[in-house]
C-alpha cells in the first residue's frame, strides 16, 4: 500500500478544459490524500495536440480561430467562451480570452518532456497553462518558452538548445501514438493506475471516488502478512 497511485494525464496547453480539469483533479486528489493511511498519487502529463495545424504566430483572436476551426458563428463562439470563463472562475482560474495568443503547442509539449527529465514537469505544466490562459503570454515561440522555463528553475540555454534541435519531438509523438492506442479523442483524459479512464473536467468528488476505488481494490489483493 506504500506505492502511490499513478495518474497519466493527456492534455494540451491550448485546452481550456485541461486547466479546469487540472484544478478539479488536484482538489479530488487532495481530498483522497486527507483520508490518510499513506494515500498518495504520482502524476505524469502526456502530449496531445488539439489543433496541430495551427501556425506558431496565428494572425487573429481566439474568436477568429474558433470561427474558422469549428465553423461556428462569432456570436456563438463568444457565448461559449463566456461560459468557459465562468466555469474557470468557479475553479479559481481567471481566464482572459481577450489577450490570449493562439499558437501551435508542439514546442510547449517538447518543453514539458524536457521538464519531466529535470523533475520539473508539474511546475512547468502549471506555468504554461497560467501563462496562456490568464496572462496572454506566447507559448509557441522558443524564446518565450525559455523565459517561462527559467521561472521554474530550468536552464535557459539548455531549453533553447533542446527546442531548436527537436530533441523531444519523438517523445511528443510517442505520447500521441499512445493516446491513439487508448482511443483518446479529446482531453483532458486521465488514466488511473493504468486501469481506469476518466474523460473530461469531472468534479473533484469523481476523482476522489475513483482513487478510493483503486485504493480499496489494491488493499483487497494484497497478501496477508503472517
Amino acid at each position: 500500500m506504500s506505492e502511490p497511485i499513478k495518474i497519466d494525464i493527456w492534455s494540451d496547453i491550448a485546452c481550456p478544459w485541461c486547466y479546469i480539469g487540472k484544478r478539479k483533479f488536484e482538489r479530488g486528489a487532495a481530498e483522497f490524500a486527507q483520508l490518510g493511511d499513506g494515500r498518495e498519487v504520482e502524476v505524469e502529463y502526456h502530449s496531445f495536440e488539439l489543433a496541430p495545424d495551427t501556425p506558431v504566430d496565428f494572425d487573429g483572436t481566439e474568436i477568429d480561430f474558433l470561427v474558422k476551426h469549428k465553423g461556428m458563428p462569432a456570436d456563438q463562439v463568444q457565448q461559449m467562451l463566456d461560459r468557459v470563463t465562468g466555469i474557470a472562475s468557479d475553479a479559481g482560474l481567471e481566464y482572459d480570452f481577450g489577450i490570449l495568443q493562439h499558437t501551435n503547442t508542439v514546442k510547449a509539449h517538447e518543453l514539458l518532456h524536457l521538464a519531466k527529465a529535470e523533475g520539473k514537469q508539474l511546475e512547468m505544466t502549471e506555468r504554461l497553462l497560467r501563462a496562456y490562459f490568464t496572462e496572454g503570454r506566447h507559448v509557441g515561440r522558443i524564446e518565450d518558452l525559455a523565459d517561462l522555463a527559467v521561472e521554474v528553475g530550468l536552464d535557459r540555454s539548455a531549453v533553447v538548445s533542446a527546442l531548436e534541435s527537436g530533441q523531444y519531438t519523438q517523445a511528443v509523438r510517442e505520447d500521441q501514438a499512445t493516446a491513439q492506442g487508448y482511443g483518446i479523442q479529446g482531453v483532458p483524459f486521465f488514466v488511473i493506475d493504468g486501469a481506469y479512464g476518466v474523460s473530461g473536467a469531472q468534479e473533484a468528488a469523481a476523482f476522489t471516488q475513483v482513487l478510493e476505488q483503486v485504493w480499496t481494490e489494491r488493499a483487497s489483493t494484497e497478501p496477508v502478512q503472517a
